[in-house]
C-alpha cells in the first residue's frame, strides 16, 4: 500500500543519520546517496504498518545494502586506475555526521576512512555502528544477523587493524593548523630542508586521479622523497596552468575533521589534500583530484562562507 505522509516524514527524519552511516561504510558520498535512495525504495515497498521499530528496520536494510556494495566495490577497485582514496567531505557537510565524541570524529577522519579499506565488510560495519553511532553489541548482532559474541570479535579485530595503522598520536586542531601553515610556507618558498623537518621520517604522499587527472600510480615514501614531490607540486609552471585551465586559489580549511588544503578554480574544487598531522610531524598527504569525487565538495564550497585564498598555485 502507498506510503502515508507520516511514513515519508519518518524516513526523511532518518535520512541524515543513514547518509552518515553509509558514507563511513562506503567512503563515497555519491554511493551513500544511492544506497539511501535504494533503502527508501525498500521502505516504499514494505508493509510499514508491521514494522515495529522503523529506525532499526531502516538501519538493517541500509547496512546490508552497504555490505553488498562493499563486496562488489573490492572487485571494481582491482581495475581502478592508480591509487584509490575515499571521497573527502568539506566542513560543514551534514554527511560527516555526529562529531561530539573523539570516537565519532575519528571514525570519519580521512586517515581512518583510508585505513578501513583493510577491513572486511563486516568488520567495517561493526566498527562504524559501534564507534560512530553507539549501537550496542546486541543491536549490532541483530542488524548483521550474527551472534553477539561474533559481533564483539569482529569489533575487536577491526580496532586492532586500525590501531596498527595509527601508531602515533595526533595533535589538537590549533597545533595542526600551525604545522600546516608552516608546511605551505616552506612548500611555496622552495625550502626543501624545512619541508623535511616538518615531516615524519616515514611520511607518504598518495594521490587519486581516477585515470582522469594525472596522478602517480605509486605513493611517494620517505621524508625527502615526499618533500621533493611537494616542492615540485607547488612550483609555478605554465604547463600546470594549461593542464588545469588556470591558476587555482589555495585555501586552508577542514575536511573530514582534519586540516586540508583545497584548490579552487572558477568556483569548482579541483583538488583536496588531506594532511595527517601527528605529534612527530606530518605523516601523510592524501590528495583527491578525481573530479567524480569532488562534486559534493564543490557544492558545499559554493554554499559556505570562506575567506580570501592564501595564494594562487602555479
Amino acid at each position: 500500500m502507498p506510503l502515508t505522509v507520516q511514513d515519508v516524514d519518518r524516513f526523511e527524519a532518518a535520512r541524515p543519520r543513514m547518509e552518515a552511516i553509509a558514507y563511513r561504510l562506503l567512503g563515497s558520498a555519491s554511493d551513500a546517496e544511492d544506497i539511501v535512495q535504494e533503502t527508501f525504495l525498500r521502505w516504499q515497498s514494505a508493509d510499514v504498518e508491521r514494522v515495529e521499530v522503523p529506525e532499526a528496520w531502516l538501519t538493517k536494510v541500509l547496512t546490508n545494502l552497504c555490505l553488498n556494495q562493499l563486496t562488489s566495490a573490492r572487485a571494481r577497485r582491482e581495475t581502478y586506475v592508480g591509487q584509490w582514496l575515499p571521497e573527502p567531505l568539506l566542513a560543514p557537510d551534514p554527511m560527516l555526521g555526529p562529531a561530539d565524541t573523539a570516537e565519532r570524529r575519528e571514525s570519519v577522519s580521512y586517515a581512518v576512512l583510508t585505513l578501513m579499506e583493510r577491513l572486511s565488510p563486516r568488520e567495517r560495519a561493526v566498527y562504524v555502528l559501534r564507534e560512530a553511532f553507539d549501537y550496542s553489541h546486541r543491536e549490532i548482532a541483530a542488524l548483521l544477523d550474527v551472534t553477539e559474541a561474533a559481533g564483539q570479535q569482529l569489533f575487536h579485530r577491526a580496532k586492532k587493524h586500525l590501531a596498527e595503522g595509527r601508531a602515533r598520536g595526533e595533535v589538537d586542531e590549533a597545533a595542526a593548523r600551525r604545522v600546516v601553515e608552516e608546511f605551505l610556507a616552506a612548500a611555496t618558498s622552495g625550502r626543501t630542508e624545512t619541508l623535511v623537518e616538518l615531516l615524519t621520517a616515514d611520511a607518504v604522499a598518495i594521490g587519486d586521479g581516477g585515470g582522469k587527472v594525472p596522478a602517480r600510480t605509486k605513493p611517494f615514501e620517505g621524508a625527502l622523497a615526499v618533500a621533493k614531490f611537494l616542492r615540485g607540486l607547488f612550483k609555478p609552471a605554465r604547463s600546470k596552468r594549461a593542464l588545469v585551465g588556470g591558476s587555482p586559489a589555495i585555501h586552508l580549511t577542514s575536511a573530514n575533521g582534519g586540516p586540508a588544503v583545497v584548490a579552487v578554480l572558477d568556483g569548482r574544487v579541483v583538488g583536496i589534500m588531506c594532511l595527517e598531522v601527528t605529534a612527530d610531524g606530518i605523516a601523510a598527504f592524501r590528495s583527491q583530484a578525481n573530479p567524480d569525487k569532488l562534486r559534493r565538495a564543490t557544492e558545499v564550497w559554493a554554499a559556505t562562507e570562506h575567506g580570501e585564498p592564501l595564494f594562487h598555485a602555479f
